[in-house]
């Protein structure tokens, strides 16, 4: 269940100038130059907006692979993760054959105060028809999204061929950091983070306060597929878990001086055991949190490695409303480690991760090779830890193959398991609530019987004749395939906190994490 992530680590730190070299102004003096005589004498006309944004992004390309350009047009959309909101209406949607369907409204938002269900069906916006013409998620966003105070006008097909109007006005929708938060047992606590932005440490402050009223003394924090976010959210987030004015962080650059970033308040879990989960893809701010963590035996970092991105990014507004996010620091952990990974090959670079898997780093630890030059010591137990590339685990968890197939991948990537969980719930919806009054009900009873699994098996042969019954894979992912439904419809029914509770049954580096917490493993690491 990876999604796409970002690599984005926005800094606000005190505004340094830079030097800038007088003998450099020729450089920019020549590039409009060049620009003139192309757009005046070129043999074909030519659109200087898209030749210069063009050039933009090959220049911040021979920089380093987290300097970008963000077009004006999509800077709102990019920004949304940061911002903790976007201006919308309020859904969340899935295209199923070509029309627009309504997963759920978003709590509060002006979907669900006009009255708008799941499973209604969107036919046209303003008027103009969007069903049966080959929409995509983006053409749905560009519809429906806009500014602040706008209104749109969109048409419903409901259950029964009802068609329903509604006009409804956009406003700011919360963008969630937190996807999960709920008590494993009766003494530890989880909370998956999915982003690092302005509202995170309001969220996992509040997950906190209600696993801490439930028994929590314990603490696994999940920054699996987490690809960063704002510097700040981690530093103030460290801050929870670390006491005293300790170190978090620091950063410096050509043009930044040495910035330290430390702990200062008491936070709401300095005492207890902490576990951080990570993966190849928790990257930017997952590693200053697991970074400063480790380095002060806070806590212990289960999973594998972590992507390796050690550059602070400033975004710099330009005059047509487009943004470049510039690298103008490096940051470095609290013992001096500096774990970006080398980036001097563009395409390694861009590779680093398919490359880990080829070379067996993700099933064997001892495949990972760290020079001995990059060794750092832990400040409370001198612990070996590296720099150089990533936060090493303290506990390594190869990624599980077992029940892996093509079968499943191929259910998977068809939209097969998605769309008849929705077709599911839509259908059943009155009957599975009447059924299962709670989560915990549902989490308990629901089974994937046969008759359920045949219904399911009579839909893929209906959406696609050509994937067929492959009765090897199924034995091999069968149970992979039934948490995916289960766990699918639990989200369609009660939301992603609810989903995370099923699907994590399947997680290994969190099932790892819970044995390291239960047996004595956690204890013999001497941690502060």
């Amino acid at each position: 269940m990876k999604k796409i992530f970002f690599l984005i680590l926005v800094s606000f730190p005190i505004l340094v100038i830079g030097q800038f070299d007088p003998s450099e102004r020729s450089t920019s003096q020549k590039f409009d130059e060049v620009m003139d005589n192309i757009l005046r004498f070129y043999v074909d006309p030519v659109n200087g907006k898209d030749l210069t944004e063009e050039a933009i992004i090959a220049m911040l390309e021979k920089l380093d692979p987290h300097s970008t350009y963000i077009p004006a047009e999509e800077l709102n959309e990019a920004q949304s993760s940061i911002n903790g909101s976007f201006v919308g209406i309020g859904i969340r949607f899935q295209i199923m054959k070509d029309t627009l369907h309504v997963v759920a409204t978003i709590p509060g938002g002006p979907s669900e105060k006009l009255g708008i269900l799941p499973g209604d069906q969107i036919i046209a916006v303003d008027a103009a028809n969007i069903a049966g013409i080959g929409l995509k998620n983006q053409d749905v966003r560009t519809k429906l999204m806009g500014d602040l105070g706008t209104k749109v006008k969109i048409t419903v097909r409901r259950k029964g061929n009802k068609i329903v109007e509604y006009t409804i006005t956009r406003d700011k929708i919360p963008v969630y950091s937190v996807d999960a938060s709920y008590m494993i047992d009766k003494e530890t606590g989880y909370i998956k983070l999915n982003s690092f932005s302005r509202t995170t440490m309001e969220e996992v402050q509040k997950a906190m306060v209600d696993l801490k009223s439930k028994g929590m003394k314990n603490l696994i924090f999940d920054l699996q597929g987490n690809g960063g976010g704002l510097l700040d959210a981690a530093h103030k987030l460290a801050d929870e878990f670390l006491s005293g004015d300790k170190l978090v962080v620091y950063s410096e650059g050509r043009a930044q001086p040495r910035s330290n970033l430390r702990a200062g308040k008491k936070g709401l879990f300095e005492e207890g055991k902490l576990i951080l989960l990570t993966d190849e893809y928790s990257a930017s701010a997952s590693e200053i949190l697991s970074g400063s963590i480790q380095d002060w035996d806070r806590g212990l970092i289960v999973g594998r490695r972590t992507y390796g991105k050690g550059l602070v990014q400033r975004p710099m507004p330009l005059s047509d409303g487009s943004e470049i996010r510039l690298t103008i620091a490096r940051y470095y952990t609290p013992t001096g480690r500096f774990i970006q990974k080398p980036y001097d090959d563009t395409e390694s670079y861009r590779k680093d991760i398919t490359q880990r898997f080829l070379n067996g780093e993700f099933i064997h630890a001892d495949s990972i090779k760290m020079p001995d030059s990059l060794k750092f010591e832990t400040l409370k137990t001198h612990r070996t830890v590296y720099g150089g590339g990533g936060i090493m685990p303290d506990f390594f968890v190869p990624l599980d193959t077992t029940e892996n197939s093509s079968y499943f991948g191929e259910l998977v990537q068809g939209g097969m398991i998605n769309n008849f969980s929705f077709n599911y719930v839509n259908d059943k919806r009155a009957q599975l609530k009447s059924q299962f009054s709670n989560f915990e009900a549902f989490k308990s009873n629901f089974q994937c019987d046969q008759a359920f699994m045949d219904a399911f098996f009579a839909f893929v042969q209906k959406e696609d004749s050509s994937l067929v019954f492959d009765e090897v894979g199924y034995k091999t992912s069968e149970h992979l395939i039934k948490l995916r439904l289960k766990s699918n419809i639990a989200s369609d029914m009660f939301g992603t906190n609810e989903m995370y509770q099923i699907y994590n049954d399947s997680n290994e580096i969190l099932q790892r994490a819970i044995q390291v917490l239960n047996s004595k493993e956690y204890d013999k690491v001497k941690l502060d």
